[in-house]
């Protein structure tokens, strides 16, 4: 059983590969396949990881499986992109990963031991230094600007403050922190009223950082509680825009407003209800 499922997911995987270098494929392939280089699907990456995210929270399976295969597609793409200039292939980016994730292991592909998860990070995280040697700067900055530059910004504003925080840079309380928030929110006022368009996306981003420490301090996600109120509001202009009695541009700001505030009860009726 097992065999014929690799053999069927080879040969799945396999038909991928060839219907995209199809499209690549300068005699008769797809204007836009060729048209694109790494550099300009780099925003269908992170747009297509998201989405599997989001597909994953939502839990329907048959969403997760088709948000999968077009992160997959992002692989194979890159790939046969590079295969091009027989710089790599599909194949070499496999080998790669199955040999990390067997060096990285040594506890099931050798002799070593990790009886939980902690153990099995300070094992990774011990064999990866090693890894890199010389090669690369240990330097906690070093890990810092790696962190700035791969992960998306909110994600990288919470491992950059957790890394410093846990290296001493750190407030003694909470109230330090709130004070950090009015001073930058200060700062940022500032900046609207006498400085430079630069200057003031600069203090802006301050604000942010500064908030979310706020989260950090109170073990709060920040990345979900954003989503939560992305749905949130996404839900409650729905229900604004059913209620309304013409068109949305026609309503005066009060009236929107007090749609909104009965859309935000209605919805808070339906959560007492579900909880009851």
């Amino acid at each position: 059983m097992t065999t014929h499922l690799h053999a069927k997911t080879l040969a799945a995987l396999q038909h991928l590969i060839e219907v995209v270098a199809q499209l690549r494929n300068p005699d008769g392939g797809c204007p836009w396949d060729l048209a694109q280089t790494p550099g300009s699907l780099t925003p269908y990456v992170l747009e297509e990881a998201y989405e599997v995210v989001d597909a994953i929270q939502q839990g329907d399976q048959a969403h997760i499986a088709e948000e999968l295969g077009d992160l997959l597609l992002q692989v194979v793409l890159q790939s046969q992109i590079f295969s091009e200039t027989e710089t790599f292939d599909l194949g070499d980016v496999a080998q790669g990963i199955a040999e990390k994730l067997i060096r990285r292991h040594p506890h099931v592909f050798g002799d070593g031991q990790a009886a939980t998860p902690e153990d099995v990070r300070v094992s990774w995280e011990a064999i990866k230094a090693a890894e890199k040697g010389d090669q690369a700067d240990s330097s906690l900055t070093a890990k810092l600007a790696t962190y700035g530059r791969s992960l998306p910004p909110m994600t990288a504003t919470m491992k950059i403050s957790k890394k410093a925080a846990k290296a001493g840079f750190e407030w003694k309380t909470l109230d330090g922190v709130w004070d950090k928030v009015e001073e930058e929110l200060g700062e940022f006022r500032h900046a609207l009223a006498h400085e430079s368009a630069e200057n003031q996306a600069a203090e802006y981003g301050d604000v942010l950082f500064s908030l979310m420490q706020v989260a950090r301090w109170c073990n709060i996600d920040p990345v979900a509680a954003l989503q939560g109120t992305n749905r949130r509001f996404v839900q409650r202009f729905g229900l604004l825009e059913q209620a309304a009695d013409k068109p949305i541009e026609e309503h005066s700001i009060e009236e929107l407003e007090a749609l909104w505030q009965r859309a935000k009860r209605k919805i808070a009726g339906e959560e007492v209800e579900r909880e009851e």
